[in-house]
């Protein structure tokens, strides 16, 4: 039991307050920690509502990242009078009615079929007797049809000649093959890899097809050819690397694909296309990674000088400071983030979109008139600057006077805008560069 504070000597209350002391600091360190704990679930909270809130818009909403002006509409409300509900029921379908009876009578006949395929004729003729009667014309009806790829053997039959001095043999060439010694033909190669990584047909399915045909293939000798073909391949794939690479100007991007994995039958692992593009004639590289490094990304610019045009991924980074390199940035993943940032601030991001709407009203305004380089150039400096220059005023003014949380969505599209700013404008400088990676 403790003695009453009075019978304690100066020392006693001293060392007892001290002890006080230090429990009431424990007692507050526990306190702000709590707080802090409780700060950081609300953050959380409010983090997994915007998410929750962004999917569902992507899943029941308009998938487009398309941003229109406010056109002073009024929301449609959830429900309505029965009365008025029945009524509007009985207008729809009337309307639709009327529209399937306005297309029937305005059909404008079917698909017209390409011209570049052959045509098989089959005539018919009336039955019975003709005899007497004259032709007076002819109705045709257009059946598009498929004929199954067939299989068939390419026999050389090489003929052996000697002189009558029996000194020496000749024999006609054989055709260079693919694979030498192989049995498949270039036609039937070509088929297998196309199948395969063009419509993303699987050997074994492959091998299915040539079991319906009783063609007696094994598997291992099916990968086989595709191994070998690909290695031909390879020198054509070195040709367009090289090739790539003297563009001076390419948009570069990486994409997931799910790879089958060759340890765990059934099982898949993430690799990675890295697509690089040249907009100036259309040339394209898929260089498939089985990462996301840097070393990924050097695989096809290690050597690349000119524009480079990425989004805000850091394995690019690095590579658009080389010497020799100008590295710009994709407008449409800026605008990407302030789309996903309407749920958390919708007046900010969809200020900011308005100003990014209008840089591609300028570009859809160049495309329209057809204007060269030099022209497009022109007209960026003259109209695209003045709205680059208030779109950057505006987001430094709204950082300084801190008014937007870092954090937070709309935080997180502000600065990914403004840490590539310079990136982003780059596009400003040449007319044959492009906005975005689209």
């Amino acid at each position: 039991m403790q003695e009453p504070l009075e019978n304690l000597t100066k020392e006693q209350l001293l060392a007892l307050l001290e002890k006080q002391e230090k429990s009431l600091q424990k007692e507050a360190r526990k306190l702000a920690k709590v707080e802090g704990d409780l700060a950081k679930r609300e953050h959380r909270i409010s983090e997994l509502e915007f998410q929750l809130a962004y999917y569902k818009r992507l899943a029941f909403g308009q998938k487009r990242e398309r941003f229109e002006g406010d056109k002073n509409q009024m929301s449609l409300p959830f429900e309505m009078e029965a009365e008025k509900a029945e009524k509007q029921e009985g207008e729809l379908k009337e309307k639709l009615t009327y529209e399937r009876r306005k297309r029937t009578s305005a059909h404008k006949g079917r698909m017209a079929l390409p011209d570049h395929l052959p045509v098989e004729e089959i005539k018919i003729y009336p039955e019975g007797d003709l005899t007497g009667m004259v032709c007076i014309g002819e109705e045709v009806t257009d059946e598009l049809e498929y004929e199954p790829a067939k299989y068939y053997i390419k026999r050389y039959i090489r003929y052996k000649y000697a002189p009558k001095n029996k000194e020496g043999v000749v024999i006609g060439v054989l055709p260079e093959r693919v694979i030498e010694k192989g049995i498949p033909g270039a036609g039937l190669l070509a088929s297998i890899l196309v199948d395969k990584y063009q419509d993303h047909l699987p050997l074994y399915r492959q091998m299915q097809r040539f079991k319906r045909a009783e063609i007696p293939i094994a598997s291992s000798t099916l990968e086989g050819w595709t191994r070998q073909s690909l290695k031909i391949i390879d020198i054509l794939y070195q040709y367009l690397l090289e090739d790539i690479r003297s563009k001076g100007y390419l948009q570069s991007d990486e994409s997931t694909i799910k790879v089958m994995d060759p340890n765990k039958k059934g099982k898949t692992h993430k690799g990675y296309y890295w697509v690089h593009h040249c907009p100036i004639d259309g040339t394209v590289l898929f260089d498939y990674q089985p990462g996301r490094s840097r070393e990924a990304a050097k695989h096809v610019l290690a050597d690349f000088k000119g524009y480079l045009q990425t989004d805000g991924y850091v394995a690019y980074d690095k590579i658009g400071k080389r010497e020799g390199v100008t590295h710009l940035n994709c407008w449409a993943h800026a605008r990407r983030e302030f789309d996903k940032a309407k749920d958390n601030d919708k007046e900010r991001a969809e200020k900011a979109l308005t100003f990014i709407q209008k840089l591609y009203a300028i570009e859809a305004s160049a495309r329209q008139r057809e204007l060269n380089p030099k022209e497009r150039k022109a007209l960026r400096l003259e109209e695209s600057l003045p709205v680059i220059n208030e779109f950057g005023k505006w987001l430094f003014q709204q950082m300084k006077q801190q008014l937007v949380l870092p954090k937070s969505p709309i935080g997180k599209a502000f600065l990914y805008t403004m840490n590539r700013w310079d990136q982003l404008s780059t596009y400003l400088y040449d007319g044959i560069l492009e906005i975005d990676n689209n």
